[in-house]
């Protein structure tokens, strides 16, 4: 009997250009990371750290097991006014300023300045470059900078780098999604009367959401939609990783990416505190704790191997998912030396096959947990991972 194939429709064609037509029933299952994306803006901190390595971790693992793509895309978050008002704060304050010689550090200075400075430029202000990100993709010398510094730390540790260089617009404008989101039952549009817009999922017991300013600027959460609301047909299995602080705005989400055809998967990290505290970036305070300073400690001694292995040991397996330990170095240098007793080790490696071991870590999902998967490297009575896994996962 001839099979019909399924092809994408042009808009998924758009957003993944690698998707073919395949026959159905036979499609590998689907699964889609989006992590909670960092504005390019400071030097990435202990707590961003940790959550890079857990959605590596878990992208290419997985990735053995299902079809995964990796949506981290800076250009959507661009348009929200803590990027587009720093932006704005450097032109006004710094001027025609060379960037390309400034550290993460540097330029995370002149944002610690710009959120001290209490100011929030007004909406014409902010327009011009909102049309240039919408329109021309453009980015900031200064966040392009901060990217650029990014992409060499990504490559340092192995990270897969899911293009934080390349200009990856939202599938839906604006308008767009307001629409559906009316057409769903979902939104609470007061704009005709002055007002805001509200993501509605009161029906669901959930509270109003505040997602477009009354002057028309979006929030976090109305970038977010705009992203995963087209794609949520797409997947069988969407993962959200995010910090604990946003608990409200992920559980709206998960319910409304729901309505839209997603079974949603919520991971929640708690961030990792720095002497007992828990401390945003936007207040600066990073001196040695910054990913560029915690590499060029671990590179001193070690080679890459070690470094990626060692780092994702202690960032996953020994700080955990929650949020109860501080950062220390000298456990840091624990797991780099365990990283490097385990590239040498002469035990007897696991015999299973990858896939295997690698479903061992599922429970009820599709994805690879990371924390589990890791932990199990370090388990005393059982045999050494294998260099297949290793590889695969962790270099």
């Amino acid at each position: 009997m001839e099979t019909s194939l399924q092809a994408p429709s042009a808009r998924d064609r758009a957003l993944f250009p690698h998707a073919e037509a395949v026959p159905p029933g036979t499609e590998p299952r689907r699964v889609l990371l989006a992590p909670i994306t960092v504005t390019p803006s400071k030097p990435l901190t202990p707590s961003h750290l940790k959550g890079l390595l857990w959605t590596d971790v878990m992208y290419r693992a997985t990735a053995q097991l299902a079809e995964v793509t990796y949506r981290y895309s800076p250009t959507t978050y661009h348009l929200t006014e803590q990027t587009l008002g720093f932006w704005e704060y450097l032109d006004r304050t710094v001027g025609d300023t060379d960037y390309s010689g400034l550290t993460e550090e540097g330029i995370g200075e002149l944002y610690v300045g710009y959120r001290s400075a209490g100011q929030r430029a007004g909406v014409a202000a902010l327009r011009t470059y909102a049309e240039a990100v919408e329109v021309h993709g453009w980015v900031h010398p200064a966040s392009a900078r901060v990217l650029e510094l990014w992409a060499a730390h990504y490559a340092r540790l192995g990270m897969h780098d899911p293009g934080l260089l390349a200009h990856q617009p939202p599938g839906l404008g604006l308008e767009e999604m307001i629409d559906l989101l009316g057409a769903a039952g979902m939104c609470l549009d007061q704009r005709a009367y002055g007002g805001p817009v509200f993501l509605d999922a009161t029906r669901h017991g959930l509270p109003l959401r505040q997602i477009v300013e009354a002057q028309g600027r979006p929030n976090y959460l109305a970038c977010a939609l705009r992203e995963l609301i087209p794609l949520a047909p797409r997947f069988d299995e969407m993962v959200l990783l995010y910090d604990r602080e946003l608990e409200p705005d992920y559980l709206l989400l998960e319910r409304t990416l729901s309505v839209f055809g997603a079974t949603v998967r919520r991971v929640t990290l708690g961030r990792v505190p720095i002497d007992g505290e828990i401390r945003s970036a936007r207040h600066g305070d990073w001196h040695d704790h910054t990913t560029g300073a915690l590499l060029s400690m671990a590179g001193a001694e070690y080679g890459d191997p070690v470094l990626r292995l060692g780092m994702r040991l202690y960032f996953i397996a020994g700080l955990g998912q929650g949020q109860q330990q501080s950062f220390r170095h000298e456990a840091l240098r624990q797991s780099l030396a365990r990283a490097a007793r385990l590239l040498s080790s002469g035990r007897i490696t696991d015999p299973a096959p990858l896939a295997e071991v690698l479903s061992r870590h599922r429970g009820d999902h599709l994805y690879v947990n990371p924390y589990r998967l890791t932990s199990s490297l370090l388990a005393r009575h059982r045999p050494a991972p294998s260099p297949g896994l290793l590889s695969a996962v962790y270099l």
